[in-house]
């Protein structure tokens, strides 16, 4: 994260991811005395200091969902519905979302002891990386990309193997609605996230089309936070999707500009009110602003492609189809129509 010091030596960190924040405003403004579920969004930018790839930057804007206040594995799955929503519908392509379950701490705390005693058993084949942090969070040496670490971890413990009775049901009851729902998924019993304190239900949607940081947004579980940073208990579910990866993931081919139905080449009040009309009518419109000469006029409107030039005289107009080079003099009141009309005067 990036910490230092303020002015005043105060100990300052540019908030590095948006849940936390959540759950403490929920706590310091009482909104355990609401409705429960709370159901709360974000939008903004975050900061992280990590190496800069393609998607991932140390500055990045985030959008997240949050809920709190019920355990109700419906909260679970309504989220990862409203996710696969937004993803499918900003046309993020070749998605895939995996999901997986971490128990609770007892539960973890029981694999966690056997995980670390297989890590133990293989250290000398793990990255440096990896060695370091066995104790800290073992768990995420499912994430390394380090050949040697995966291969030990290919044959380690799974936590979904030992799910107590209750964390099982739960995860069954969330996989059964999303069934219901049609969402297709992977379960991932090597899931992990990048934030420590997720319990029970987590998920990804990642896109192939961003590499190795492949991931676009996911989130889960987080029952014991509340209570971790000093406020009530209070069951929470939320996620958090990356607006840069979003939009790498999900840009479309670029549109072409849209073309200039008309081009009045003049300012005058009759240009203007000719301008006005024609997009009243609904036609892309634009008015000569630079003071050009007919020539000069021309010449713009062949850089914007304009489809008409349209200029006007004491008597009326004149209206030039661009494509075919032929004009003629028309009365004022129909050039919009001429031009709505189509090729060819």
């Amino acid at each position: 994260m990036y910490t230092f010091q303020d002015a005043g030596g105060r100990s300052m960190t540019l908030r590095p991811e948006g849940t936390a924040p959540i759950v403490r405003a929920y706590a310091e403004h009482g909104m355990q005395t609401l409705a429960q579920p709370v159901k709360l969004w974000y939008l903004g930018p975050f900061f992280r200091q990590e190496k800069p790839q393609a998607g991932r930057h140390r500055q990045f804007w985030q959008i997240g969902a949050e809920a709190l206040g019920s355990d109700d594995p419906a909260v679970d799955a309504e989220l990862i519905l409203l996710l696969q929503t937004i993803v499918y519908e900003l046309g993020v392509r070749d998605v895939r979302l995996r999901i997986g379950s971490l128990g609770t701490p007892e539960t973890r705390s029981a694999y966690r002891e056997r995980l670390i005693a297989h890590l133990r058993a293989h250290e000398e084949e793990l990255s440096e990386e990896v060695r370091g942090r066995i104790e800290l969070n073992p768990l995420r040496a499912f994430d390394a990309d380090d050949a040697g670490t995966r291969a030990v971890m290919s044959t380690a413990p799974v936590l979904l193997d030992g799910l107590s009775g209750e964390d099982a049901e739960h995860f069954a009851s969330v996989r059964a609605l999303l069934d219901a729902a049609g969402v297709e998924y992977l379960v991932d019993p090597t899931l992990v996230r990048g934030l420590d304190y997720y319990t029970r239900t987590v998920f990804e949607f990642t896109s192939a089309v961003l590499g190795a940081q492949s991931g676009v947004g996911g989130g889960g579980r987080y029952d014991l936070l509340s209570h971790q940073i000093g406020g009530p208990h209070v069951p929470g579910m939320g996620w958090a999707a990356g607006v840069e990866r979003l939009l790498l993931a999900g840009q479309p081919a670029p549109a072409a500009a849209p073309p200039v139905d008309l081009y009045v080449a003049g300012a005058s009040a009759p240009e203007f009110v000719l301008v006005h009309e024609a997009r009243r009518a609904g036609l892309n419109a634009q008015v000569e602003l630079a003071g050009r000469s007919m020539k000069g006029a021309l010449k713009q409107a062949n850089r914007l492609h304009a489809r008409y030039v349209a200029w006007v005289e004491a008597d009326g107009a004149v209206l030039r189809d661009m494509e075919s080079g032929e004009q003629r003099e028309i009365p004022l009141e129909e050039v919009v129509r001429d031009v709505l009309r189509g090729p060819g005067l």
